[in-house]
């Protein structure tokens, strides 16, 4: 929707055209320079897929398991709350492990924010989430939720997270739980680069999300195969450490010093909250220390925080 308001020359892509006028409209007709029909525009089943995938691996679900827990006990799990749910297996299945503690407690959330998925999707359909302000459909019933479902809202990227709108709905968020490929001791997210020095993945709404919501939480397994994913330093920061209240690991949460009060919180829940320090130590006990990676001087990429400025460059691997 923004990209189609911005850019200088819009086409789109359609397997079937519509008598006129073709009402909801997400991009309107004095947008679109060409439309292009086609017999089909994309395989529908594989949207879900990668990072935006449902998890069935075992330590994804103990992960998101945990998390569920910590929302719980967090003091923001009350009537009326808001959610957010970014992409990796273990944030998106966190969705699933809140239905039975709503119900317990009779909760239910005023909406669900982001990517939406299937498991959100349910959830509104079943009376737990009042609204869905999606700006991204995560999968194909989510996409098909938009048609049948009135209270399934589309918004556009600046509604979503622009700092310098008049309203933006991050700064509506209650709770959002966010992925990572590295962490490190001072909080520090990377999402862009992986444990190659290589870009990987997007950020998105990541820092957006984590600095506007009342609680931010980071889920990630302690190691990644022989890689470990909390460092002391990340190779790329995307989100500063100040935006992140806790790290859910599948060795321990660790609460940032700087909100002693969630700590005390997951502590009287009976709940495992350790160092973010401890947690390194043994990272590095299961995986020893990585060898560093060389880089060029040749910057291939700027990051940049949500309000334009630069929080990080990324360099050129050394060959």
């Amino acid at each position: 929707m923004v990209d189609a308001d911005s850019a200088k020359q819009v086409v789109m892509l359609t397997e079937q055209l519509l008598p006129y006028p073709h009402n909801p409209a997400s991009i309107a007709q004095d947008q679109v320079d060409l439309i292009v029909q086609i017999e089909e525009v994309g395989d529908a089943n594989k949207i879900g897929a990668g990072a935006t995938r449902m998890t069935t691996n075992p330590r994804e679900l103990l992960i998101a398991r945990s998390a569920a827990e910590v929302i719980a006990h967090s003091g923001y799990f009350n009537e009326g709350f808001s959610l957010q749910t970014g992409t990796g297996g273990a944030s998106l299945a966190v969705t699933r492990f809140l239905e039975d503690k709503m119900r317990s407690r009779n909760i239910v959330a005023n909406f669900a924010l982001g990517g939406i998925t299937a498991t959100m999707v349910d959830l509104h359909e079943k009376g737990l989430i009042r609204k869905l302000l999606d700006v991204q459909s995560f999968d194909r019933n989510a996409a098909q939720s938009l048609a049948r479902n009135p209270n399934h809202i589309e918004i556009s990227a600046n509604q979503y997270a622009n700092w310098g709108s008049k309203g933006a709905s991050v700064d509506r968020l209650d709770v959002v739980v966010l992925s990572a490929l590295e962490v490190d001791t001072h909080f520090n997210v990377n999402v862009l680069t992986g444990s190659d020095g290589v870009l990987r993945g997007a950020s998105g709404g990541h820092c957006d999300t984590a600095v506007a919501a009342a609680l931010s939480i980071i889920v990630a397994p302690l190691v990644r195969g022989r890689i470990p994913t909390l460092v002391d330093n990340v190779t790329t920061c995307v989100t500063p450490g100040s935006s992140v209240d806790i790290l859910v690991t599948d060795h321990g949460i660790a609460v940032n010093p700087a909100r002693p009060e969630l700590a005390e919180r997951l502590k009287a829940a009976g709940m495992k909250v350790v160092s973010i320090e401890w947690l390194r130590e043994r990272a590095q006990l299961l995986t020893g220390q990585p060898r560093p990676i060389e880089f060029t001087d040749r910057v291939i990429a700027v990051v940049r925080y949500r309000d334009g400025s630069v929080i990080d460059v990324v360099h050129q691997v050394k060959e």
